[in-house]
Formats: C-alpha cells, sequence, structure tokens
C-alpha cells in the first residue's frame, strides 16, 4: 500500500514534508500527495472531502498551485454539518479571493447560512463574506448583513459589523442602510460590539457627507459621555492593558470624534473638556498610554480652533522627543511640523529639544529634525540657531554632512541679518563641509562679496586665514583663490581693516604661493587648476614684482594634458610676455555682479547664456570635463557693463593676433595709424580673400584708420572683383539654403501665452521641427504644467519633455516637438492644443485650436 493516499492524515503529510531534506524531497512529498487528493476528488470520496481539503490548504501556505481544489470548498460549504461548513469556509477564505468567478456560486450558500437557526453557522457566513466579499457579493447579501446588526447574540453582531465595514468600501452607495443600525451599536455596553460599531460609523462618515452631519448632530454626545466614562472607569480586568482600560477603544472613540469634530465649532466645542482629560490624565510611562496621547493630540490638531488645547498637545508632543523610543520620537517630529502651521509659537518653545534630535544617532530622526529645525527658523532666531547647527557640522557623521550642510546654507543666505555675518557663517561652513556644498551656493557667496566693497579686504583676510587650516576643502580653495586674484592688492596692504580683525601680515610672495599650491595639490581638479590660473595672471598685474615666478608657474602647465590648463597656460603666458599693454585691461576688478539678476537666474526665472544646473558642463574635445557654470556667470559675459578697453589698448586686434599690422607714419594723426600692406594681408588670408588693392579697413572693426582714403566696407571687400570664390563659399547658403519661417503666437489667454519658432531642413520638406515657448503672465507660480496636442491623420506628431513641469511667475519655459506633413504643399497644418496646471493646488485647464501655421510649412 502506498505510503500517501486519501486517508493519510494530515499530522502524517506535514510529518513527511518538514523530514524532507532537500527541496526536491519536499517537493516528490507534495506531488504525490496532491496525485492522491486528485484521486480522492475524481472519485467523490465524502468521507475525506474535509481531510483532503485541509491538506490543500497547508500545500497552497507551501506555495504550491492548488487550483484543482476550489470546487472542493464549495461541495463542503453545502454540506449540512459544522465540522464541514466550518473546513469548507477556512478554505473559501485561503484558496479563493473576490477575483475568482468560482465565487458567484457560493453566494446562494452565504445566504442561506445568513438565514441558518444555528449562530455558529451564521457566524462562519459572516467571517468568509468580510473577508472575501465582492462588490457583486455585497449588493446581494446587504439585507442580511443589516439584519444581522440586530442580531441576539454580540458576538454575530460585532462579525455583522466587520462585515458591513468590507460591504461599504465595496459599494459605498450602500452606507445609508447602515447608518441607523451602526448608530444603535454606539450604545452598546459590550466593548467587542462598540468597538466594532465605532468603526463602522467612522466608515461611514468618510464615505457619505449626508450620515457625517447625521452623526455630529445625533451621536457626537453619546460619544463623548462613552469615552469618559471609559477614561473615568475603575480597573477591569477583561480589559485592562498596561493599566489603562481598553486603549483599543479609547483610540476608535479618538478617530471617530476627530472626523466629526473636523470643520465643525459646534462638536469641537462638545468634545474640548473630555480632550483635556483625556490628554491630561493619561499616562504616559506605557506605550498603550503613549498610543492614547498621539491619537489625542492628532484629534485636538485636527477639531476647530482651541489655543489652549493645541498648546496642551504640542507640549505632550515636547515630552515625546524625551522618550527614549526611537519610533514614539519619529511620531512626535511628524505631528509638530504639522502643528507648526497651526500654532508655531508652541513648537518655538520646543526649539532646544528639537535640536538635540538633530544630533541623534538614528538617521531618520535626524534628517525629520533637521527638516523642522529649517522650518523654525525665522529672522530672531537664525543666530544661535546657525551657531547651533555649524557646530554640530564639525562632528556630525559624513552621511549627514551632505544634508545639513544644504540646510545650513539656505537657512543663512535666507535669514542673513547683515553681509558680514552671512559671509562669516559661509566661511565656517565652507571650512568644515566645503566638498559638500553645492556650485551654486558658492556662486550666490562670490556675488555677495562682490556687492560688499567695504568688506572685500576682511574677507579675502579671513579666506586666507581658513585656506591654511582647510586645504582639503575644495570649494573652499575655489572662493579663496578667486578672491585673492580680485583683491590681493588689499590683503597685502591690509585696506579695509576692521576693528574685530587681528593684523596679518602677508607678502607679495605668499600671495602667490596660495594659489601656487591650490594648482599643485593633488585634489584639486580642473575647475579650481583654471581658476587659480585666472588669479596668477590677475597678480602678475597687482604685483608687477611677481610676474617672472608667475609666468614660470603659469608656463608649467603648458604641457598639460588636460587641453584646457594648456590652452589657459598658453594665452596667459602670451598676455604676460608680450602684450603688457594690454594686460591691465584684461585683468581689472570684476564689475559688481547684480544679486537680483543672479538670484532670478538661479531661480530659473530669467534666462542666461550657460546652465547653472548641477548638470552644467562641456565637452572637452580631448574628453575632459569643463564645469562652465562658474566662470561665465562670474565674468557675467551677458551684462553691458563689462569694463571696455582703455586707450592703452587702442590697436587690440594687433595685440590679440600676436602682430604687428602698423608701421610709423611720418605725419600721426590724433587717434589713427597707418595700416601696413603685410598687415592688411595677414586679415584678409585670416578671412581666405585674396590680395586686394590696398584700401583702409574698416576702423570699428581694426581701430586704424587710413588718412585721407575712402574706408572699405564689408560689402566693399565682398564685392570686390578680386575677391576668389572661397570668401562667397564661405558665406554661402545662410540665405538660401536654410528658409526662415515666421514666429507665430499659436494662443495667449490673460494667463499664459505660447508662441512657435519654425525651422526646416532642405532635405526633409515635409517635417517641421517646432520650438514651443510658454510664457507665464501672472504672478502665479504654475505647478505640474503638462502641454498635450493632437493632429489629423496625415500629420505625425513627436512631443519632446518640456524644459520644466513649473513655470514661475512672468517666466519662461521651452517644449521642442516634430511635425511630419504627409501632404506637404496640399494640405495646411493645424493643431488641437491642451494646456494643464495648478495654481496653489487648484487645477487649471486651457484648450484651442491652432490654424494660423504658416502655409509653406
Amino acid at each position: 500500500m502506498d505510503t500517501f493516499f486519501s486517508g493519510t492524515r494530515l499530522s502524517d503529510m506535514i510529518r513527511a514534508i518538514r523530514a524532507s531534506k532537500t527541496a526536491a524531497e519536499e517537493r516528490a512529498v507534495v506531488r504525490k500527495e496532491c496525485a492522491a487528493i486528485r484521486a480522492s476528488i475524481n472519485e467523490n470520496e465524502q468521507d475525506y472531502r474535509h481531510r483532503d481539503l485541509a491538506k490543500l490548504m497547508f500545500i497552497h501556505m507551501l506555495g504550491y498551485p492548488t487550483h484543482f481544489g476550489q470546487m472542493e470548498c464549495l461541495k463542503l460549504i453545502a454540506s449540512t454539518g459544522f465540522p464541514e461548513k466550518r473546513i469548507g469556509y477556512l478554505g473559501l477564505m485561503l484558496l479563493l479571493d473576490e477575483r475568482q468567478e468560482v465565487l458567484m456560486l457560493v453566494t446562494n450558500s452565504l445566504k442561506q447560512d445568513l438565514n441558518h437557526t444555528n449562530q455558529y453557522i451564521v457566524g462562519l457566513a459572516l467571517c468568509a463574506l468580510g473577508n472575501i466579499c465582492s462588490a457583486e457579493m455585497a449588493r446581494d447579501l446587504a439585507p442580511e448583513v443589516e439584519r444581522l446588526l440586530q442580531f441576539r447574540d454580540p458576538n454575530i453582531r460585532k462579525k455583522a459589523a466587520l462585515c458591513a465595514i468590507r460591504i461599504i468600501r465595496k459599494v459605498p452607495d450602500l452606507s445609508e442602510n447602515f447608518t441607523n443600525p451602526a448608530a444603535s451599536l454606539l450604545k452598546e455596553k459590550h466593548h467587542g460590539v462598540l468597538i466594532t460599531g465605532v468603526h463602522l460609523c467612522t466608515e461611514i462618515c468618510i464615505v457619505s457627507p449626508e450620515a457625517l452631519e447625521y452623526f455630529r448632530k445625533k451621536c457626537t454626545e453619546g460619544l463623548v459621555k462613552t469615552l469618559r466614562g471609559i477614561a473615568n472607569s475603575p480597573y477591569s480586568p477583561e480589559y485592562d492593558v498596561a493599566g489603562i482600560t481598553d486603549p483599543f477603544l479609547h483610540i476608535r472613540l479618538l478617530k471617530l470624534l476627530r472626523i466629526l469634530g473636523q470643520g465643525d465649532a459646534e462638536a469641537s466645542d462638545r468634545m474640548n473638556d473630555i480632550l483635556a482629560q483625556v490628554a491630561s490624565k493619561t499616562e504616559s510611562n506605557k506605550n498603550a498610554g503613549n498610543a492614547i496621547l498621539y491619537e489625542c493630540v492628532q484629534t485636538i490638531m485636527s477639531i476647530e480652533e482651541n489655543g489652549g488645547l493645541r498648546v496642551l498637545a504640542i507640549n505632550i508632543l515636547g515630552k515625546f522627543l524625551s522618550n527614549r523610543d526611537n519610533n514614539i520620537r519619529y511620531v512626535a517630529l511628524n505631528m509638530l511640523m504639522r502643528a507648526l502651521t497651526v500654532d508655531s509659537k508652541a513648537v518655538q518653545r520646543h526649539r532646544a529639544t528639537i535640536l538635540e534630535c538633530v544630533k541623534d544617532s538614528d538617521a531618520s530622526i535626524q534628517k525629520r529634525a533637521l527638516e523642522l529645525i529649517y522650518l523654525l527658523v525665522n529672522e530672531n532666531n537664525v543666530k544661535p540657531l546657525a551657531k547651533e547647527l555649524i557646530e554640530y557640522l564639525e562632528v556630525s557623521e559624513q552621511d549627514f554632512k551632505g544634508d545639513l550642510t544644504a540646510k545650513i546654507c539656505s537657512i543663512v543666505e535666507k535669514f542673513a541679518p547683515e553681509k558680514i555675518w552671512y559671509i562669516d557663517q559661509m566661511l565656517k561652513v565652507l571650512s568644515e563641509a566645503g566638498n559638500y556644498v553645492k556650485e551654486d551656493v558658492w556662486h550666490a557667496l562670490i556675488v555677495v562679496i562682490t556687492n560688499a566693497p567695504d568688506l572685500h579686504g576682511y574677507t579675502v583676510r579671513a579666506l586666507y586665514r581658513a585656506l591654511h587650516t582647510s586645504c582639503e576643502q575644495e570649494t573652499l580653495v575655489r572662493v579663496a583663490i578667486w578672491c585673492i586674484g580680485e583683491y590681493a592688492d588689499l590683503l597685502v596692504n591690509n585696506n579695509g581693516m576692521l576693528e574685530l580683525e587681528e593684523p596679518i601680515t602677508v607678502t607679495e610672495s605668499d600671495a602667490v604661493d596660495v594659489v601656487e599650491t591650490a594648482i599643485k595639490h593633488h585634489t584639486s581638479d580642473v575647475t579650481t587648476k583654471a581658476m587659480a590660473l585666472i588669479a596668477l595672471l590677475k597678480i602678475s598685474s597687482r604685483f608687477p614684482s611677481c610676474s617672472e615666478r608667475v609666468k614660470s608657474i603659469i608656463g608649467q602647465n603648458k604641457g598639460s594634458f588636460v587641453l584646457e590648463l594648456q590652452q589657459r597656460s598658453m594665452e596667459f603666458s602670451s598676455v604676460i610676455q608680450k602684450h603688457q599693454n594690454i594686460r591691465s585691461s584684461l585683468v581689472e576688478r570684476m564689475p559688481v555682479l547684480d544679486e537680483a539678476t543672479f538670484s532670478g537666474r538661479r531661480a530659473g526665472s530669467l534666462p542666461t547664456a550657460v546652465s547653472t544646473s548641477g548638470k552644467s558642463s562641456l565637452s572637452i574635445p580631448n574628453g575632459v570635463v569643463k564645469a562652465a557654470a562658474p566662470l561665465v556667470d562670474l565674468l557675467d559675459l551677458s551684462s553691458d557693463d563689462a569694463p571696455a578697453p582703455t586707450s592703452s589698448s587702442a590697436n587690440f586686434l594687433q595685440d590679440l593676433l600676436g602682430v604687428d599690422l602698423t608701421q610709423p607714419s611720418p605725419h600721426p594723426v590724433s587717434g589713427t595709424m597707418q595700416p601696413s600692406k603685410a598687415g592688411a594681408d595677414i586679415l584678409l588670408d585670416l578671412l581666405s580673400v585674396g590680395s586686394p588693392a590696398p584700401s583702409s579697413i574698416n576702423g570699428d572693426l581694426l581701430s586704424v584708420h587710413a588718412k585721407n582714403a575712402p574706408v572699405a566696407t564689408n560689402d566693399t571687400i565682398l564685392s570686390s572683383p578680386t575677391a576668389p570664390s572661397s570668401m562667397m563659399d564661405l558665406l554661402d547658403g545662410f540665405e538660401d539654403k536654410v528658409p526662415i519661417y515666421p514666429s507665430i503666437v499659436a494662443f495667449e489667454s490673460s494667463t499664459l501665452k505660447i508662441e512657435f519658432n519654425f525651422t526646416k531642413q532642405p532635405e526633409n520638406p515635409q517635417a517641421t521641427d517646432i520650438v514651443a515657448s510658454f510664457t507665464n503672465l501672472t504672478p502665479n507660480v504654475f505647478t505640474d504644467f503638462l502641454f498635450q496636442a493632437a493632429v489629423p491623420k496625415f500629420l505625425q506628431l513627436h512631443l519632446d519633455p518640456s524644459s520644466s513641469n513649473s513655470l514661475t511667475a512672468n517666466g519662461n519655459i521651452k517644449q521642442t516637438m516634430r511635425v511630419t506633413n504627409s501632404q506637404h504643399g496640399k494640405k495646411p497644418m493645424v493643431m488641437r492644443m491642451r494646456v494643464g496646471y495648478k495654481i496653489d493646488g487648484k487645477d487649471m485647464l486651457e484648450e484651442g485650436q491652432i490654424n494660423n501655421f504658416p502655409r509653406e510649412l
């Protein structure tokens, strides 16, 4: 006889499976047992049906397929005996779920069992329905469940209430059928029935506004009375948990009161006294008491305003912060962040405790406390809070330094009372965690420094001192060498000394030493070395006595494998050696950088030639990455305020090319020079033009004029018969081969303007590239910005992502698209568009049709 057959007991099968030493042995045991069960099912052996299903449930829990036994559940449910029904319903809940079509066959059996005379069978049916009820079953069986809410046995009423919760979640429209029965359950004395009744009322209030008003008017007083009775009840061993009577019922009642009091002042007034009693009398030395207090705080913060209660609630959260349990402290920090919008003054009183949480060993508590401290900072407390955070920055863990540094920089920049304090704090941050400071932060620091002329000397001296103690911080080195390059004379001469400063002696050679160290340091990257070369070039102009040494240091990079450094070294060496007359103009002190313009670019509301995002880099031909944002932004090349060349550099092009374009004139005229033939030939060779007849060249271009000679303009040169075709080839095709199409205003409303700019490639006339420009005409910020478009079938549309999904006030974003017209020349382009965005969380939608495309597209 086979070891495994239909009559094998469940315990024997479990013993055999546990005795398996390998997964293969276990699969063999399960496979044999499943085969025996299938044989028993085929033979319709009723005596072993409940045993087979019990074994199938165990096999199912092991993760093996048991779908072939689902019908056995229905057969057992349809039997008359309680043991068979119990196994059948257990199998139904375990082996099936609400998505199985087989469940349709069990609805009738459930209905019969819900009306059964045996209350235990009724309980089985309610348990099954509460676990696997689908929307169809809920509609069919809701009347039976509603009736059972008035059943004589409390256990049946409790199960019926739980089943009603499932029905309401599946079909919210049925909530009105359960409103009155649920209200009657709130008067129950049996705690099991009462807690399920409160839960049922909570679910009904969530899905039905009408029921919510009904419970507010009819049940608020009763709920307050019930909560007061439980809070003041004597010791009851049946419901006692850690010295507190039924904390689970406490929490359920508080949740329901929170829903009833939210948005209703009258209901909130009724529950103020009991909430104050629960908050003040509940013991907090046990976890059950803390759970009740937390739920009470949530209720107080959600109902209508009561200043005294809210202060009491925030004080409870302050006590939670001193708890040794990390979970309690974390939920307290979360709750305080919500409370901050309600009563910031009460939260401010716990600032010291919150600050201690920033120094906690738990990473989650650290980050949450830091976010809360960031929200607590204002103009009045920024100095002590920044001091505490910077002091902790010195001893904080490496994983936390990045977040902490970002928050400190943001706080200091946002709430700085004066520029000298801002500079001091930023220097401390750069000295302690400069490698964690983002680019836009130290760019902003340099902008502030340039706008504080009375602090230039103080700043460069402070940076010089810091550089000797924290040379490993890359960002500190960059800011320091930038300032030394600009204000080296103030550093050496001790100009602009403040009373709080200590005197410092720095020679010209010392200033060069600092920058040389930055270039040669093994950790310095390309950007730092490039900035150091610029600083050396400026120092050579400030301190002529150091020119030879600076030239030597710069020349050491002529053989650098980094093309950027090699190019700078060659150019700067040439400037120092050959172009003394223009060096002072090239390295004049930087003009004051406009703070408002920089802030606008940083926020993205103003266009900028170079992106200042973290990904702003240019690819150098030899593969080295050059950070573009710092140098371009600092030089402010897009500004019209750049200093013009002085009279010492009258013939700028001559110095730029490194050749002598002029010769001495026997009769010099003020402000003019006689161009030589050789110089003209060089310039024309540069433009790929043959040797023309001697003529003067436009003075605006070369800063030279011919005496008593007509000026040859660009048009004259291009139309000259002596100019070969190579010049025309150089400029050929810019007008004829790339047609220019006028831009159009595709859509305009009171809030938004959309413009389209078009380009087409001559080799593909059917395709049109469109750059859509979206302009916000309001002072509000558009968030979740989304542009959608649709075209007819003869057009194909490809949309690229927009440059941003947030459109700042009076700002601009762009989005590119390509439209391919299969009927080009026959049918014009047309487009339907829709724009969606949010203003202060409110959804906005604008639609329109674009018919004014140029016909030639």
